[in-house]
């Protein structure tokens, strides 16, 4: 009897490529909403963070009845400018999240702050700063110190996972910043007299007083102690911190601020909020998220020091809308439009003094961009207490100017 072989079944080698064509078809039609549903989390893990802060805020206020000062710290012995790095003291240089840590679970590194310590970022035991015979005095050198290790440390609460930003030349990085309000006046110095001089403690002069009176209009003033009654216009109404991109070392526009001619300690500066924006060489007409100009100093970046006060690295105004030009030209630790920033799509978060987190999109109306900052003895729409120039966005920035909020945000 004759056996016939029996044809096995199988694909052709066309077959199996149509069907490689299809996965990779269906593939790439999934991986946009797979994108999307990570940074959706992303961002949902964002906001969570947001709202510890927040929380740690408030359980800091009901401990002292008082806001965590923005621009605290130790004196050195004999007095200096803001911006030296010092090894003997902070130079009142401490941002307000360094004063939230015990209230965000974070005792053990305020332990190693609060006390002298001898640890340092490369392990080193044998250099003057950070032995056991001249340890690193309590509450820390200046934030600068690269071989200070609780500046270096990464915290995750202060990172929002949609950025990427990670490493040197920045420290601790945080893509959170307290608001100091709708002006870009003297928001490194704030209300007390650091410069160059021989007594400390430091202490407010009239002119200081006046500058800070009238410009540093937000929830935290740079070294003077703010709490909840102070804001006139509400918790509910008044932005207490804000989102803030990292830089990345690529120019972005929102994340490092570009050396335009000029200085940011003068007109046309002060007057013009758009300065940066309309200055030609300044921003890339081809790229316009991107300067075309050289940028301040590789470790002058957006958030890059989650310890230190200046307005760079700690600080967010309500002036330019969301994820507009930061504008402050030659010097990271000047005078600063510091506006809030995100890697999300269309806004930033916000949260505000009563705890809430809220998503403020980039569209928010901003008022009157060609209105100057505030200055010493102005009268006028940018006098102390005036409402401000800068819309809904500059009245939710401000703390007591009595703006009466009627539109969603």
């Amino acid at each position: 009897m004759v056996q016939h072989e029996s044809k096995r079944a199988g694909f052709t080698l066309v077959e199996l490529l149509v069907v490689i064509a299809i996965i990779g078809v269906l593939v790439g039609l999934l991986l946009p909403a797979v994108q999307a549903a990570r940074e959706a989390a992303r961002r949902m893990s964002c906001s969570n963070n947001f709202k510890q802060l927040g929380l740690a805020m408030h359980n800091y206020h009901a401990a002292y009845n008082k806001l965590p000062l923005h621009g605290t710290g130790t004196h050195p012995p004999t007095g200096t400018n803001t911006w030296v790095s010092l090894t003997n003291s902070n130079n009142m240089r401490l941002s307000a999240l360094v004063g939230m840590l015990p209230f965000l679970e974070q005792q053990g590194l305020w332990e190693q702050i609060s006390n002298p310590n001898t640890q340092r970022t490369d392990g080193n035991t044998g250099a003057a700063i950070g032995t056991p015979t001249n340890p690193w005095p309590a509450m820390g050198p200046t934030p600068q110190n690269v071989q200070y290790l609780p500046w270096a440390t990464e915290i995750a609460t202060f990172r929002c996972p949609s950025d990427p930003g990670k490493g040197l030349p920045a420290l601790g990085r945080t893509n959170y910043a307290p608001c100091t309000g709708d002006s870009a006046v003297n928001n490194r110095d704030g209300y007390l007299n650091v410069y160059a001089g021989t007594t400390v403690p430091y202490v407010a002069t009239s002119s200081t007083a006046a500058r800070a009176n009238a410009s540093m209009r937000g929830t935290f003033v740079m070294r003077k102690q703010t709490a909840f009654r102070d804001l006139l216009d509400g918790t509910s109404n008044t932005i207490a911190m804000g989102e803030i991109a990292t830089d990345l070392g690529d120019k972005d526009v929102r994340t490092i601020g570009g050396r335009l001619a000029g200085n940011n300690n003068t007109a046309p500066f002060f007057n013009d909020p758009l300065y940066c924006r309309n200055t030609v060489p300044g921003i890339d007409p081809e790229r316009p998220s991107f300067w075309a100009v050289s940028t301040d100093g590789s470790t002058g970046g957006r958030g890059f020091r989650w310890a230190d006060a200046v307005p760079v690295y700690t600080q967010c105004t309500t002036i330019r809308p969301p994820n507009k030009e930061i504008c402050g030209m030659s010097g990271a630790d000047r005078n600063l439009s510091a506006t809030m920033s995100s890697r999300h799509q269309g806004g930033v978060h916000v949260v505000m003094a009563d705890g809430a987190v809220k998503f403020i999109t980039d569209s928010i109306e901003s008022g009157n961009q060609s209105m100057g900052n505030v200055r010493t003895g102005q009268t006028g729409p940018r006098a102390p207490g005036a409402a401000s120039p800068y819309g809904l966005w500059g009245a939710l920035g401000t703390r007591g100017s009595r703006e009466v909020i009627d539109e969603s945000f």
